[in-house]
């Protein structure tokens, strides 16, 4: 018996993802998936299949915000919030964007920040196949009629390169990316150079490319290691970043190579459905270290984390560092005075606020070193992404992480470690912007929605501060600024929070100036319950007016309700048809 569309809504992201997941309906890989796997010319060695412990290594996760606003468990309800499942022709889009009251698309010059969705980690299975896929196209088809831009998808580089080095299958990419194409929805496709699971609501395990997991077993140093030898699997160091040592390609050859495949496969879809390339760049796809693992509870918010130099390729470069300096004696090993992963700042001699290390001469050696080889290696891949995508009318993003506790501390300790030199003395967020404004790309920012007061102020969190202080670094360089949630929040206090922030009012003046675009964490069963759909759609609508609308919030919830209400027929006669 076929799933209602409720039930097909609960199993968007209900299980982990497995080597025979398909769609609901035993779907198998399409004659297009066949044809999508792409190889590349090239002699490289075919690698064996590595199994064991290696590939469950999991990845760090942000610090949780408090979850606002009670769900339901009966999903029934979802099925008011959703159209049917058949194609959307260009009558029905008009019906849903005049039920909204505005297009779909954001137009040039109108003022609003356009809401994107992101999707499920495991959009993608295994089988280079669209998950669940009877679900995600009625979801995407009741995204649309909220008036969502678009949506974000990872695009894995263990999914598509998993098997061999320079053989590309895009098989459930482009299904997914025609799926979205077809709703008339915009994609962030997002090149997801890490490992993914560990996070909070990660829903699956997908580790890099088997071989490139085989050159890490031969060789460790190639992962990110702390200073008692943790190895840290999910993306590769980035003091190796121009050496030969995958397959004879270096790490940088293998991104640009990937984004090429990804250009050369979807072409078509480039400037027009596809959008924007966000690169991935560290642990979660962010820039930045894996200073923060939670595997094994090794790290627990809200600890300080650890320095990620260790490796022999990292510690090559910062003993020609030093001896550069002049002092080759600080070229031997990070700071030894730094504490553990669960420290805090004043347990630390190199952390703490009086005569802490980071203050010091070395400190400022070391930390500069540090936050540059990241500078560096964001300045690397996107050189390489604008080379690829130059002229495809696509932007090009990269996310920064969203380190808000300790922030009112003098170090920043947490900061630092993960690689942003941000002090009470030393702002570490314009020299990223600065980098990302030579390139044109975007500044993506996490923590949109978090208040100071809901973190926990003996921890010194200030995610209002942090978020201030990037908008300003980023309105300095003049670098568009955009942002994410960092966990899912479906309460009208998160909406108001992320509203304020993306209005971008951060002179206490009401400039011209809002954020270019903001994504939505994430689709799920949740987002659909009926009273979270309600205040979504609302906060979608409030979004896209802009700062200058002068709607009340009441107003729209009011015309949101209307909203959920009259497409309700449509969406149970879909459910009724899906049953059978």
């Amino acid at each position: 018996m076929a799933m209602s569309l409720p039930h097909q809504i609960g199993a968007i992201s209900g299980s982990p993802l497995t080597a025979d997941a398909g769609g609901v309906s035993g779907d198998t890989p399409s004659s297009a998936t066949v044809t999508a796997v792409w190889r590349a010319p090239s002699s490289l060695r075919v690698s064996v299949q590595k199994t064991g412990s290696e590939l469950d290594r999991i990845s760090p996760s942000p610090p949780l915000s408090p979850v606002c606003g009670g769900v339901r468990p009966d999903l029934s309800v979802a099925a008011q919030a959703l159209m049917s499942s058949a194609p959307v022709t260009e009558d029905d889009a008009q019906v849903s964007e005049h039920a909204l009251g505005g297009g779909g698309a954001q137009d040039k010059g109108k003022k609003g920040v356009p809401v994107y969705v992101m999707m499920p980690l495991d959009s993608v299975t295994w089988n280079h196949t669209v998950n669940r896929k009877k679900a995600m196209n009625a979801s995407l088809q009741a995204l649309k009629s909220a008036g969502v831009e678009g949506i974000m998808m990872d695009v894995w580089w263990g999914l598509v390169e998993g098997e061999r080095p320079g053989e590309y299958n895009w098989g459930g990419y482009s299904e997914l990316l025609e799926m979205a194409k077809k709703h008339g929805l915009k994609v962030q496709a997002v090149m997801s150079f890490h490992q993914c699971g560990g996070n909070v609501g990660d829903s699956c395990t997908i580790p890099l490319p088997k071989w490139t997991v085989e050159e890490i077993d031969k060789d460790p140093d190639l992962a990110y290691t702390d200073q008692w030898g943790r190895r840290n699997y999910e993306y590769i160091s980035l003091g190796c970043d121009t050496l030969p040592v995958l397959k004879g390609r270096t790490p940088v050859q293998c991104y640009s190579d990937f984004m090429r495949s990804f250009r050369d496969t979807f072409d078509h879809l480039l400037g027009d459905t596809i959008v924007e390339i966000q690169v991935g760049m560290g642990p979660a796809g962010e820039l930045r270290y894996p200073s923060y693992p939670e595997q094994n509870g090794t790290w627990k918010f809200p600890g300080i984390g650890a320095f990620q130099c260790y490796d022999k390729y990292m510690i090559s470069s910062l003993k020609a560092a030093a001896e550069a300096f002049g002092k080759p004696e600080w070229g031997t090993t990070g700071p030894t005075d730094a504490g553990q992963y669960n420290n805090w700042p004043e347990d630390t001699n190199f952390f703490k606020k009086e005569d802490g290390g980071w203050n010091s001469q070395y400190g400022e050696f070391f930390l500069s070193w540090y936050s540059q080889m990241l500078l560096d290696h964001g300045e690397r891949i996107l050189q390489s992404a604008k080379s690829v995508f130059e002229n495809k009318g696509v932007k090009i993003s990269v996310k920064i992480a969203g380190i808000h506790w300790h922030y009112g501390t003098r170090s920043h300790a947490p900061e630092l470690t993960a690689g942003y030199y941000n002090t009470r003395f030393r702002d570490g967020y314009l020299p990223i912007a600065q980098m990302l404004a030579r390139h044109g790309a975007v500044f993506n920012f996490t923590c949109i929605e978090m208040r100071d007061h809901e973190q926990p102020q003996d921890a010194l969190c200030a995610p209002e501060k942090l978020v201030r202080q990037v908008a300003l670094a980023t309105q300095e360089a003049q670098v568009p600024l955009a942002g994410e949630n960092a966990l899912p929040r479906y309460d009208d206090y998160a909406h108001e929070q992320i509203l304020r922030a993306s209005a971008l009012d951060v002179d206490g003046e009401s400039g011209e100036r809002e954020m270019c675009a903001f994504t939505y964490l994430r689709m799920n069963p949740d987002l659909f319950q009926g009273d979270n759909w309600r205040r979504f759609v609302g906060f979608v609508k409030k979004m896209r007016e802009g700062k200058d609308a002068n709607k009340c919030w009441e107003e729209v919830e009011r015309e949101a309700e209307h909203f959920v209400h009259v497409t309700q027929p449509l969406v149970q006669e879909a459910a009724v048809a899906l049953m059978h």
